[in-house]
């Protein structure tokens, strides 16, 4: 019975934070519709493309696309714009491999609770972020990998289907 309160307690908290606040949601709604398209900013001096990415309550990216020099240094910033805590609504950046099989990746994903859903031993993934709750960010810097489209998405359970994009390299 203790279980049963304790479960309709967070879905209840659940239900007030989601709803609790429109004009938020709005606002990020209407940020996410006009930053579709991702944007990157070259810096001349040091040759680093950077790339902000930010992540919602609502389980969205902002940019669906993400286009990038090849062989060049790529810094790129997760943000996640929510207030959900990381255990709840947790996001994160994943640069998976050509040809990866995203749900049987998801599927692992899922399983690798310890190690931030990213499974042991996985050949799959080219770079990831650590996972990140509201208010919460992560940078991480690497290379663009060779000239191609890669799949990036969220590892977080269940997150894959609507957190997904291109990450192309030109």
């Amino acid at each position: 019975m203790k279980i049963l309160k304790k479960l309709a307690l967070v879905a209840l908290a659940t239900l007030l934070v989601n709803c609790g606040d429109a004009e938020k949601k709005e606002k990020d709604e209407v940020k996410l519709k006009s930053n579709n398209s991702a944007t990157t900013s070259s810096k001349k001096e040091s040759d680093v493309t950077e790339v902000v990415l930010l992540a919602t309550d609502q389980m969205q990216f902002n940019k669906t696309e993400i286009r990038v020099p090849a062989g060049k240094p790529i810094t790129l910033t997760l943000r996640h714009t929510g207030t959900m805590d990381v255990k709840v609504m947790g996001h994160n950046f994943v640069l998976l491999k050509k040809d990866t099989e995203i749900p049987a990746f998801a599927n692992a994903a899922a399983g690798a609770a310890e190690n931030e859903y990213i499974p042991d031993g996985t050949e799959a993934v080219i770079v990831h972020t650590k996972l990140v709750g509201g208010g919460q960010s992560d940078t991480i810097d690497f290379d663009a990998p060779e000239p191609g489209t890669y799949d990036f998405i969220c590892s977080f359970p269940g997150h894959y289907a609507l957190m997904k994009g291109k990450f192309i390299v030109e």
